[in-house]
Formats: C-alpha cells, sequence, structure tokens
C-alpha cells in the first residue's frame, strides 16, 4: 500500500531528478584544465636621456612613473605582471658593462600593487640603452605556461649595443613560436628610433605607438595590458590587388596588408543570402604624414555599383584611422529567388588619402588591419531567438518548469489528502 510518506517522498525525489539533469553539469574529469594565466612584463628604458623635461613639463622619467602607478592600480587580477628595466644601474663609460645593463625589478607573477610602485620609485635615469639584451630577458622572464604572454617596451631612443641588433632579436623571438608578442612605445622619438621600434613590433605581431604626453603613455599601456588578459586573433596576412578582379577572397578574420600613401586595394567576400558582412578597416601612420588624411572602406558588386561604404578623415598627428560597414544580404523569399545565385561576391575597397613630406619614405606601405565577419541572420526574420540567448535562460526555463510541475502535483496530493480524509 502506498502512503502518503511515500507519494510525497517520492514526487520530492522525481522532482529533484527533473532539477538535477535541467541544471548545468560541472566539467567532466577528462576535460582540459582552464588555460594559465596572462603574463605581462613592462620593459622601460631608465637611461641617461629619460632625464629631459620635455612631457607636460616634467621628466620622461617623472611621467613614466606617473603612468606606471595609474596603470599597476588597474591591472586585472587575473594578469601575472612583472617589470624590467635597461640602463638603470650602471652609470660608467665602460660599454660593455652598460649593454649588460639590465635586470628585472618585479617578477611576473601575481601582483602586489604596492611592492610594484614602490620598485618604480627607486628608479632613477643612469645609463645606457641595451633594448636587444632588455628584450631576451624579458622573454626569458615569461617562459612556462599556455597563456597570452606580452613584452610592453617603453623607450626615448634607438638601441646603443649594437651589433646586437634588436629588431632581429625580435625576430628571433618570433621565429621560437612560442606567441610572444612585443608591443613598443616610444617617447618623443626620431626616425631612427621610430624606425627601430616600428620594426620590433610588426616582428612579433605587435604594435608601435609614439606617445608625447603622460595620459597617452599611461591610457596606451593600461589598453595593452587588458588587451594581454583578452587576447585578439592573431591576424593573417593578405596582400591586396589593384582590382577586385583576381583579389583575394577572405573568409572571416583578421588580416593585414600595406597600403602606400593614396593606394586603392581590393580584397573579396562570398556572402551568402541572410548573412551580414561586418567589415572594418585600419590604416597606422607609423611614421610622419601631413595633415589632412582620410580612410575609406568601400563594398561594391562585382559589376562596380556601390553597396555601402564608410569613411572616416583627420587632421593633425594621428596614430591610427579606422572605418567600417555593414552590409544585410536579404534571405531568399520565393520561390523565383531560387534562379539568383546562392552567394555574391562582394568587393570590398580600401583607400587611404594620406601624404607625407619629400624626405620620408613611402615603402613599405603603411600598416593596414582589415576584419571581416559574417554574421547568420535569424531565420524567422525576428531580432533575437529565445533560445541561444545563453545558459542563464535555460536555467529560468528550468526553474519555471519544476515550479509548474510542483505546483500542479502539490495539488493534487492536497485533493487525494482531502478525499481519504472525507472517506475515513
Amino acid at each position: 500500500m502506498i502512503t502518503r510518506k511515500r507519494l510525497a517522498a517520492g514526487v520530492c525525489g522525481l522532482l529533484a531528478a527533473i532539477a538535477v539533469g535541467l541544471l548545468p553539469t560541472p566539467a567532466a574529469a577528462g576535460e582540459p584544465a582552464a588555460k594559465s594565466s596572462p603574463k605581462v612584463e613592462l620593459t622601460l628604458d631608465v637611461s641617461g636621456s629619460m632625464r629631459a623635461r620635455d612631457i607636460d613639463g616634467q621628466s620622461r622619467m617623472a611621467a613614466a612613473k606617473q603612468a606606471f602607478n595609474e596603470v599597476l592600480d588597474a591591472v586585472p587580477d587575473d594578469v601575472q605582471l612583472g617589470i624590467r628595466t635597461l640602463g638603470a644601474n650602471y652609470h660608467g663609460e665602460d660599454r660593455k658593462v652598460g649593454c649588460r645593463d639590465t635586470r628585472q625589478l618585479y617578477p611576473v607573477g601575481p601582483l602586489d600593487r604596492t611592492e610594484a610602485k614602490t620598485a618604480v620609485a627607486t628608479l632613477a635615469p643612469t645609463g645606457w640603452t641595451p633594448i636587444g639584451p632588455a628584450l631576451l630577458g624579458a622573454a626569458d622572464d615569461l617562459k612556462g605556461g599556455d597563456g597570452s604572454r606580452r613584452i610592453v617596451l617603453i623607450t626615448d631612443g634607438e638601441d646603443t649595443c649594437a651589433p646586437l641588433d634588436p629588431c632581429q632579436v625580435a625576430r628571433d623571438i618570433a621565429a621560437k613560436g612560442i606567441h610572444l608578442t612585443v608591443d613598443t612605445l616610444g617617447l618623443l622619438p626620431d626616425a631612427k628610433t621610430r624606425n627601430q621600434l616600428s620594426c620590433i613590433a610588426e616582428a612579433t605581431g605587435g604594435t608601435y605607438t609614439s606617445v608625447k604626453h603622460t595620459k597617452e603613455l599611461r591610457d596606451r599601456v593600461h589598453q595593452l595590458v587588458d588587451r594581454a588578459a583578452r587576447p585578439v586573433v592573431t591576424p593573417k596576412p593578405a596582400e591586396g590587388a589593384q582590382q577586385c578582379t583576381g583579389a583575394p577572397e577572405l573568409k572571416p578574420g583578421v588580416y593585414t596588408d600595406r597600403e602606400k600613401f593614396a593606394e586603392h586595394r581590393w580584397y573579396r567576400v562570398a556572402v551568402k543570402p541572410g548573412q551580414e558582412l561586418r567589415a572594418s578597416a585600419s590604416i597606422a601612420a607609423d611614421r610622419a604624414v601631413n595633415n589632412d588624411y582620410g580612410i575609406l572602406l568601400r563594398a561594391s558588386t562585382v559589376h562596380g555599383r556601390e553597396i555601402v561604404r564608410g569613411a572616416e578623415a583627420g587632421d593633425g598627428r594621428t596614430d591610427v584611422i579606422s572605418s567600417g560597414l555593414r552590409y544585410p544580404k536579404a534571405p531568399l523569399t520565393s520561390s523565383d529567388d531560387t534562379d539568383k545565385p546562392a552567394t555574391e561576391t562582394v568587393c570590398l575597397q580600401v583607400s587611404n588619402s594620406f601624404s607625407a613630406p619629400a624626405s620620408v619614405k613611402t615603402d613599405p606601405g603603411l600598416p593596414v588591419e582589415l576584419t571581416v565577419d559574417l554574421v547568420d541572420g535569424p531565420s524567422d526574420g525576428s531580432d533575437a531567438a529565445f533560445f541561444g540567448l545563453g545558459h542563464g535562460w535555460w536555467f529560468l526555463g528550468a526553474l519555471v518548469l519544476i515550479g509548474l510541475l510542483a505546483g500542479l502535483v502539490w495539488g493534487w496530493i492536497s485533493r487525494w489528502r482531502v478525499t481519504v480524509w472525507r472517506t475515513n
């Protein structure tokens, strides 16, 4: 005979089983473990030239310290950060000794902000500029783990320790395949420094930025540290054509190219009915350019009819200028549409209106970064489907279902109890 207690216990067990089956389960014992924390090493030039007082009325060293202190306050908790110096200890004239003057000021690991700030406060502009040895030391500091690794190099001058070429050092680091990126920042750089720092960054897939103010330095270093915590896709090389015919066909992803001053480059993207093409292009001014410039990103048919365009213009010194566009391809809606091509080739044109003084070399061209994405639209034309919005909605749905079942069962039990009581 089934008693009321047994029935209630059975119902509770059933509801518990339903809840367990619907709620997310922990990762199984054979699944891969979480990736290692990202690592960043800030590598700071502390050579004698950092005494110059030409950044916002203070010395370059003071500007760097101020920027570092503010960056350290905002480092994400999951980032392991270290600090390395170059030219911070030896102030003599012995070149061999000066070119070995690089050391780790703060070890790469979980950040103690107070300890790191105290270490930075002790720095005083001193010696040489051994960029090559510092890069080798920083790469060694970042060994281990499978998380992203990034060196952020801040200097106000070119390397003074040839023949160890820092650009070749960067190429050697990249050739090891350890996925280590070097980003470079030049404090009021001259042409030689700019060229060297651009070469270092380009060799490892990093970025070069020219800095004139403390805020620029702080914002850029913070951005790079934050990027290490949220790494972006490594761009793939793509060489645009002079016309759409014969242009490379790009899949969704991030691509790099070089474009000469006032040049047009073409790429192709295959867009299916019901998809939306989203594209953006950025061109970096990695050398001195004239005022008044612009960038055009244009989508057209293979026959030359313009579909949509995005443009941006600027005036004055810039490091990068960007533009973007979106093109939704209508889905097939009737039997008449079945005769139309299933896929449309969209021609993407990237153009620029940069110019430069006669003394500036135009070869190689300016760095271009092109991002392409294809997004499937909802099949029913709505903005978003209910399912697919994330596990949170499934969880909410499970709770609603459990509540409904519990209400129905409890109501049935209550009626059964009343019936039994009246019978007795």
